[in-house]
């Protein structure tokens, strides 16, 4: 009687890319409130952080493999309020409508690549060693917001009173075959950042913004299993060239105070 043989199929290159260890983490300080300006509220959100070890093998062919980190914004509510006056707002047009489902985060020059210091690691084979790498990543916001409505005169008293943000993020380490396409999703995390700061106007500069709840932002969250990556999160145009700034008065038409430089949808 013969005996029954079994052929163990070699592991794909892309297979055995491994992640060594990943780290995320949003710094636990609350968010800082500038009021240096007589001209704008400032303020600074405390850092994500991510950062991966990973092992590839030696390339034998004559191509190139990029690992790094990918991110895009997955909903994004950003409003200033001015009393009864109105409210503005920063708005992901295509994202608001429910057109995508994510816009990417890039730096809007090495697409898909969240950067391109320390968030991507490029090898280029043939190599004769694995190369244990490390990529990092972090990403906080600190914007400015007018004292008064976008849409008056300089000389107008100060009108805010208060400032809502929450944002969503999918973030992915990826390594990509430059030579070919090939993409390998190696790991997922998701974040969020959200404040909410109450203005008095009518206080001295200097006194009036005070930081609601709340102030520690939730931990990342890295995901058991990985997400794929939607096709408008790899391509042009990224969040900063697709967002305008809207005002929205308490009575009359919303009017669109800045443009987005990129859009796909009529405005």
């Amino acid at each position: 009687m013969g005996c029954i043989q079994s052929v163990r199929r070699k592991p794909r290159f892309s297979e055995r890319i491994a992640v060594v260890e990943v780290n995320t983490s949003i710094d636990p300080n609350p968010t800082a409130i500038d009021e240096s300006s007589d001209v704008v509220l400032r303020y600074r959100t405390p850092y994500f952080r991510a950062a991966a070890q990973v092992l590839v093998p030696p390339v034998a062919c004559e191509e190139t493999w990029t690992v790094g980190w990918i991110q895009a914004c997955n909903k994004m509510d950003f409003y200033n309020t001015y009393g009864s006056e109105g409210i503005s707002s920063w708005e992901l047009p295509e994202l608001k409508t429910g057109q995508i489902q994510a816009i990417s985060d890039s730096d809007g020059v090495t697409y898909p690549w969240y950067g391109s210091t320390t968030e991507i690691y490029t090898i280029v084979g043939p190599t004769k060693r694995a190369t244990k790498l490390t990529v990092s990543m972090n990403d906080n916001f600190c914007p400015s917001v007018t004292w008064t409505v976008p849409v008056g005169t300089a000389d107008t008293p100060p009108r805010l009173s208060g400032i809502q943000r929450d944002q969503h993020f999918t973030t992915w380490l990826v390594a990509l075959n430059e030579t070919t396409a090939e993409m390998v999703l190696l790991q997922t995390i998701r974040w969020r950042m959200q404040l909410s700061i109450e203005v008095d106007p009518k206080r001295p500069l200097g006194q009036r913004g005070r930081l609601l709840e709340p102030q520690i932002q939730d931990r990342p969250q890295i995901l058991e299993t990985n997400e794929p990556i939607p096709p408008n999160a790899l391509v042009r145009p990224n969040a900063n060239d697709a967002q305008v700034l809207m005002w929205r008065p308490g009575t009359g038409k919303p009017i669109m105070v800045i443009r987005p430089k990129y859009s796909s949808i009529p405005l």
